[in-house]
């Protein structure tokens, strides 16, 4: 089974602008996998041209089933200021749910069939990340962005279950999300594949979990990478083959993909 994770940056391609409609399916049909995770989806988002971006992507995956766990209503980017309510718990949606929005969070795509779905919410952190905003009377002025609320969606498999998340921005907090989703993780069926943006370096999270990486390859900013922060990481009797770092059409990050083998 071939897994692999990316973060969609709300459809951004590589020149700024966001991709819309089958365009932005068509961008992540190379990624060339059977379970994809992505991250920052929107749904109905303005700057995304109102696109239910779930239902775009699975397409272009080929998805026979997907899910997508919102953690904010509203529009999550300040212009100015960020205008947005949390949603905890996280709120799953799949084929045939309806689309409201503006919506935002991650989502889980799957060409196989699945058994089983699972969500955990784990709340925003305390840590503000600076961003440049339009300042009055013109230019720029930075304004300090919240955290936002981050959960992970999780589907049961024939073999082996997969979790999509995106961790917090603050390095502390992010730990402390991995350490809480490393917990959760041990219920689900095994063996389990972690797969998403964990905002840690390198060998940091197979340290903190005790899990196998599977792919080992810089990851961020997508154009020249210099820091891995995307992590397909295994918990159980699996091993990772043919391991990738991706650049696609859409995204701030490279993709990371591999197959999965019992082992």
């Amino acid at each position: 089974m071939r897994v692999a994770s990316l973060n969609l940056a709300s459809g951004r391609g590589a020149g700024g602008r966001y991709l819309t409609g089958p365009a932005l399916g068509a961008a992540v049909a190379g990624v060339g996998a059977d379970v994809v995770a992505v991250q920052e989806v929107d749904t109905g988002q303005s700057r995304s041209a109102g696109d239910d971006q779930p239902s775009l992507l699975a397409a272009g995956l080929g998805a026979v089933d997907w899910r997508t766990a919102a953690t904010m209503h509203g529009e999550p980017r300040p212009d100015p200021l960020p205008s947005w309510t949390p949603l905890d718990p996280p709120v799953l949606r799949g084929p045939g749910d309806p689309a409201p929005g503006p919506r935002y969070g991650v989502a889980l795509f799957s060409r196989l069939p699945v058994r089983r779905w699972h969500v955990v919410g784990f709340g925003a952190g305390r840590a503000r990340l600076p961003v440049p905003v339009p300042a009055p009377g013109g230019g720029t002025r930075v304004s300090w962005f919240p955290d936002e609320p981050r959960a992970a969606v999780a589907a049961e498999l024939g073999t082996l279950t997969v979790v999509a998340t995106h961790l917090s921005f603050a390095p502390a907090t992010a730990v402390r999300q991995l350490r809480a989703l490393r917990r959760w993780a041990a219920g689900l069926p095994g063996p389990v594949v972690v797969a998403g943006d964990l905002n840690l370096p390198g060998s940091l999270p197979g340290m903190v979990t005790g899990g196998r990486r599977l792919v080992d390859g810089q990851t961020f900013p997508a154009t020249t990478p210099r820091a891995q922060l995307d992590h397909l990481i295994a918990f159980g009797r699996l091993t990772g083959r043919d391991p990738a770092v991706l650049q696609l059409d859409v995204g701030d990050h490279r993709a990371v993909a591999a197959t999965v083998v019992p082992g």
